[in-house]
């Protein structure tokens, strides 16, 4: 990697953490340092020539641009401009085009390193009261997300395989892995919607280097199954599901009684490999013994909830049922991260046009969601609390109405430092409630403006209307 100027490179980065409401010294600094991004830079290589969009400049005006109300570039370069005003520089241009070229030169890599390096070092420093047991425990899960129906897009993500061509929007499908001790996403992978190697379970099969031998999963009922046991028992990680009862009953009378409807099973390798590669299933020893447990959760209000837990947890005297039931509760907290990242992110709809700004945008996503519950964490850790206990929407609201109070303060460091700790403060307000077994119908309140549902490519129907008018 190569600078021209290593000055520059500097004042770009104090630059970087004032918009993060951070000067030096403060906690933040520690997980986006300079380091860190530097770091980056030399993992993928990159050499950049001196200009105003340099790489650290080009990462926050993205972040900007995905924490921004509207999303659009032109308020991205326009924050920009204000910025090099204010600083007694001269304006760059308020066009578009050289910061969406920018974006383009900077490599995927980039925006996912960091984003990864930023989670990985909140992780590790995490608290042992936040961890279960004293283990870290992952939780994962997928979804979708939309972008602009271009060619590019189309040819890359396709629609779904019930949807009529021209008519929907690209479909990607997104599979993450989330800390259940503070939230942050760990790692992510992109894939089409549909096709054969683009499920949920291919996704986490390629992020089984993430995990360590210690560490715990915690996954619906679609991870199980012989494989994914397997898989993770073989690396020393213990997984913790529901059964998937599509697939497999639980019977009680057989194997190895632990309790009341508590016991140790062996389960069977799959007669036939079903598209698995042939040395995995090679490999694969004919049994593997699981744990399976029924517990049953407390609705208030509703009759009592009974699942079947299956784990490979199998020490009833350190794991027992009622240890397995409050953890799989708490996976409700990986609908919760999902919802928060696509709707209060607004993650749902991206607007990059080509598959290659799709993934950055995604990525960048993923970092300002990790820098965020970064700062959580810190209110946490200052207040004794867990970081599962403040909102991550009320965050963000007093992030930025602190802005404006960060701004008028300046290079004051001792007035900047008494700021962030009440910062930090404020937040901790912002308290959520325990609340796993919330749910809500999937229904539309609010009536719909009566538009008929496009049945036909947007050019057919534009000539259609062309055509009537035409006709009159």
């Amino acid at each position: 990697m190569r600078y021209c100027n290593e000055q520059a490179f500097r004042s770009q980065f104090e630059f970087l953490k004032r918009q993060f409401l951070q000067d030096g010294g403060l906690p933040f600094t520690d997980v986006l340092s300079r380091e860190t991004v530097e770091q980056a830079l030399d993992t993928i290589e990159f050499a950049w020539n001196e200009r105003i969009y340099t790489p650290l400049v080009t990462l926050w005006v993205f972040l900007g641009q995905v924490l921004s109300a509207d999303h659009s570039c032109r308020n991205a370069v326009a924050r920009l401009v204000v910025h090099r005003v204010s600083q007694g520089l001269s304006a760059c241009s308020s066009r578009t085009g050289a910061y969406c070229q920018a974006r383009k030169r900077l490599p995927e890599q980039f925006f996912s390193t960091i984003a990864r390096m930023v989670a990985t070092k909140l992780e590790d420093q995490a608290n042992k009261e936040w961890l279960w047991k004293g283990r870290h425990v992952y939780m994962f899960d997928g979804t979708t997300t939309l972008m602009p129906d271009t060619k590019e897009n189309a040819e890359a993500f396709p629609l779904a395989f019930n949807q009529q061509g021209g008519v929907g929007l690209p479909l990607a499908r997104v599979g993450a892995i989330f800390s259940l001790s503070c939230g942050v996403i760990l790692d992510l992978k992109i894939a089409k919607y549909a096709g054969k190697g683009q499920g949920e379970l291919t996704l986490l099969h390629k992020m089984l280097d993430l995990f360590t031998a210690g560490d715990v999963l915690l996954a619906d009922a679609l991870m199980c199954n012989f494989r994914v046991l397997f898989s993770f028992q073989r690396r020393g990680v213990d997984v913790v599901t529901r059964l998937n009862k599509a697939h497999r009953k639980a019977d009680f009378r057989c194997g190895k009684r632990l309790g009341k409807e508590d016991h140790l099973v062996k389960w069977r390798k799959p007669a036939r490999r079903r598209g698995l590669d042939r040395d995995l299933y090679n490999s694969m020893p004919e049994y593997i013994t699981v744990r399976e447990a029924r517990v049953r959760i407390d609705h208030p209000g509703f009759r009592t909830k009974s699942m079947v837990i299956v784990t490979t947890l199998l020490d009833p005297m350190e794991y027992t049922k009622q240890d397995l039931a409050n953890l799989y509760r708490e996976r409700w907290n990986n609908e919760l991260d999902l919802r928060t990242i696509k709707s209060v992110m607004q993650m749902e709809c991206l607007r990059g046009k080509t598959p290659e700004l799709v993934h950055k945008e995604i990525w960048t996503h993923v970092l300002a969601y990790n820098l965020i519950r970064t700062i959580m964490a810190q209110a946490a850790a200052k207040s004794s609390m867990l970081p599962r206990t403040i909102s991550f929407k009320g965050t963000l609201q007093t992030l930025e109405a602190f802005q404006p109070a960060i701004a008028i303060v300046g290079h004051d460091r001792s007035m900047k430092t008494k700021l962030y700790q009440q910062l930090l403060d404020a937040i901790v307000l912002h308290r959520v409630a325990d609340r796993p077994n919330r749910f809500e119908p999937r229904r539309h309140k609010r009536r719909h403006k009566h538009y008929v549902p496009l049945a036909v490519p947007r050019q057919e129907a534009k000539l259609q209307i062309l055509k009537g008018l035409t006709k009159n």
